[in-house]
């Protein structure tokens, strides 16, 4: 079943990596880290015994992703949503998979070594600090909290517990990422002035116009537990299904798209921190459908110095790219590849401020210029632009396999509840600074966002 899987990512990148084969420069391609040249029997005291919570469409993806791995090994389930269990037991090719309701029976459950979770974000606080405080390590889907007042108590409940807690924003375990890192450290664009980044879309699924489950009631879905601790409202198949739409269960574009960019960012830069300031802009231009979160939003950050720009969109196409400006060069990095385009900095030749001296001194000034700049015949600089291309590259497997074995190992994982944490809140001050309509700041003394 789950070769016929696809994600999102993974359609847009077939025509992608047709349409981008000719490139004039130097193009070199990456070859797969070998996560899975390993042993494909696993002893039975070595197997991962995993539950998962929440299959809805990302936690059937991940779902899906995780028994492929060798000694990985889902032994239960868990939705609000009835359906659900069915499809897990479809997934797993486990007609018996036990499936419930109540998350909780799958902590208590002594056999399950972790939890992988995918719920809406406005229970992804309860469900981690359940999970830790029962002694579960736990995978959660970006971005990991809710609001920063959430993050706090994750960060702190991952803390006292010194439990593995992982969040599911997967550019930390790119190939093509973990490249531009490497470039970035090697000093290959310089000093970083400036970061900008991007990802849209145009079509009613990528604004998350969802079509409902046919069967789902309030027979069918506990809907009252779904809700949670926000404001009852009736039994609405929409708002289950489109969640994202929504500030009281969802994050919004901020929470879907921006936490990828930013996550990517941080990883390849180095930055485990909130950010200083965040100022935003956008609207409800394209989708009107009774949504209240923006389904365009664009963003300027400061990262200590560091100006960092990223826009989303739900109206305009726009392959997820960043561009990392830099004293000798630009970084440019997508989905499924790279390429670094260098600059010297040094003028081409002389000033053409020199227009403005009488003719006489602006002779001499150009004679030495040249005497003193220009390369010996046979020696001239060629610049060279420097592409990388992954092969059929998908990230969630890798990062799946970097929780199992962490679980397995006891080793830090990179996106942890800290770093989860501060990718988080540049997602939550962007939102906040779009309904709060001004600039606003963290307060690491308050552990507060304030404006």
């Amino acid at each position: 079943m789950n070769k016929n899987r696809f994600s999102r990512r993974k359609f847009m990148g077939m025509s992608a990596a047709a349409a981008g084969a000719s490139l004039t420069a130097k193009t070199m391609l990456m070859d797969p880290e070998p996560l899975f040249a390993l042993p494909q029997s696993v002893a039975a005291s070595d197997r991962i015994r995993f539950g998962i919570i929440g299959i809805g469409m990302q936690g059937s993806n991940l779902l899906a992703e995780s028994i492929e791995l060798p000694g990985v090994e889902c032994v239960a389930a868990s939705d609000l949503y009835d359906g659900r269990h069915t499809l897990a037991r479809e997934i797993t090719g486990k007609p018996s998979l036990p499936a419930t309701r109540r998350y909780q029976e799958l902590l208590a459950n002594k056999e399950i070594d972790c939890i992988v979770a995918a719920v809406p974000d406005h229970w992804h606080r309860q469900v981690v600090v359940d999970a830790v405080t029962a002694g579960k390590d736990i995978y959660c889907e970006k971005p990991m909290s809710h609001s920063a007042a959430d993050g706090v108590a994750m960060v702190e409940a991952a803390t006292k517990t010194g439990r593995i807690v992982q969040i599911g924003a997967q550019r930390v375990s790119s190939l093509i990422c973990a490249k531009a890192k490497e470039l970035i450290a090697q000093g290959a664009i310089g000093e970083v002035m400036l970061v900008e980044g991007w990802l849209g879309r145009n079509d009613p699924t990528g604004a998350w116009e969802y079509p409902p489950p046919t069967d789902l009631s309030s027979e069918t879905l506990d809907w009252d537990t779904w809700q949670g601790v926000v404001p009852k409202r009736p039994f609405d198949p929409l708002v289950f299904a489109r969640w994202r739409c929504w500030k009281e269960y969802g994050t919004g574009l901020a929470g879907d798209l921006l936490v990828h960019l930013i996550s990517g960012m941080m990883f390849m830069l180095g930055i485990n921190e909130a950010p200083r300031q965040a100022m935003s802009v956008g609207g409800i231009l394209r989708w009107p459908d009774g949504r209240n979160m923006p389904d365009v939003h664009a963003t300027v950050y400061y990262y200590g110095n560091l100006p960092v720009y990223m826009r989303l969109s739900q109206a305009t196409e726009m392959p997820e790219t960043y561009r990392i400006q830099g004293s000798k060069g630009i970084l440019e990095v997508t989905e499924f590849g790279l390429s670094l385009t260098p600059q010297t900095g040094k003028d081409s030749g002389p000033s053409y401020y020199d227009t403005s001296f009488p003719r006489a001194m602006r002779t001499a000034y150009e004679t030495k210029w040249h005497q003193e700049n220009d390369p010996k015949i046979g020696q001239e600089p060629m610049p060279e632009t420097m592409s990388f291309r992954g092969p059929d590259y998908d990230d969630m497997k890798p990062h799946l396999w970097t929780f199992f074995q962490a679980v397995r190992s006891r080793k830090p994982v990179v996106e942890d509840a800290v770093f989860g944490h501060h990718a988080a809140l540049a997602c939550h001050m962007a939102n906040e600074s779009y309904f709060r309509k001004t600039a606003v700041y963290w307060d690491e003394a308050s552990k507060t966002i304030k404006s």
